[in-house]
């Protein structure tokens, strides 16, 4: 399994697109192309090269900042299947809770419904041997997480602590968008633990951080992940996980 981060960085944009890549098959798939005139290059290249053989547009969630370049990417490159959330534009397939599927011969993927910041938000759960990666839009980011637009603190306490956190530890995370300076900000506010320095250090020298850090580290140095640690309850003043989650949101909001 190839990872590829093309940054959507024109103008104010910090999103992440990432194409997924068979090596053995050259299968591949862009998760997330919302500015097509930063993807399409990258992508027309490889393809020109014989690198890639593209075989699907994948969603997070619907949001125009991540399936809001659905219909160009079909212009461009043609009727290609779009796998995404219900309210995702053109999608084609919404994959169930858990459905899996594979890219090329060696990955699999396997869906992961997890509402809240949409309600169509979905992560993709990816293993080539042992390899292992999680695809999170604005669910989870390095050290964060995403605002609860359409859903509570009670779905994201789910999302982040029970279906995130039961994968591998050794998961590679790749979230939507490069927000990791101004969460471990936040991060340290709320705990000055030594994971959370050492992520400090490293988002302070470091432009990107996606693919950098792992399920396991999250549930270190991210405090939306530590609702059940005595240190976070204090700080909110709350001890049951899900009003721990709703405090935290509160007080990053207001930063």
């Amino acid at each position: 399994m190839h990872v590829h981060s093309i940054p959507m960085w024109t103008g104010k944009g910090n999103n992440y697109a990432y194409l997924v890549t068979d090596e053995p098959t050259k299968h591949a798939v862009i998760i997330d192309p919302a500015n097509p005139p930063e993807v399409t290059p990258e992508l027309d290249s490889q393809i020109k090269s014989g690198k890639i053989n593209l075989t699907a547009i994948i969603n997070t969630h619907h949001h125009w900042d991540h399936a809001g370049g659905n219909d160009e990417m079909l212009k461009h490159f043609g009727q290609l299947p779009v796998i995404g959330g219900k309210s995702c534009k053109s999608v084609t397939k919404v994959p169930a809770h858990g459905e899996t599927f594979k890219i090329g011969e060696s990955i699999n993927v396997k869906a992961l419904h997890t509402p809240c910041h949409t309600q169509d938000s979905i992560c993709y759960f990816m293993e080539d041997g042992d390899q292992r990666a999680v695809f999170t839009g604005d669910t989870l980011f390095i050290g964060g997480c995403g605002r609860f637009f359409e859903g509570n603190a009670k779905e994201m306490h789910k999302a982040l602590n029970e279906t995130l956190a039961a994968l591998p530890d050794s998961t590679k995370v790749y979230p939507g968008h490069e927000y990791t300076k101004g969460n471990v900000k936040f991060c340290m506010a709320v705990s000055q633990s030594e994971p959370i320095k050492k992520l400090q250090a490293f988002a302070e020298n470091n432009q990107q951080t996606q693919g950098k850090f792992t399920i396991g580290d999250e549930k270190l140095h991210n405090v939306f992940m530590r609702v059940n640690d005595p240190e976070i309850q204090t700080v909110t003043g709350k001890t049951d996980p899900v009003d721990v989650m709703a405090k935290l949101r509160e007080m990053k909001n207001a930063m």
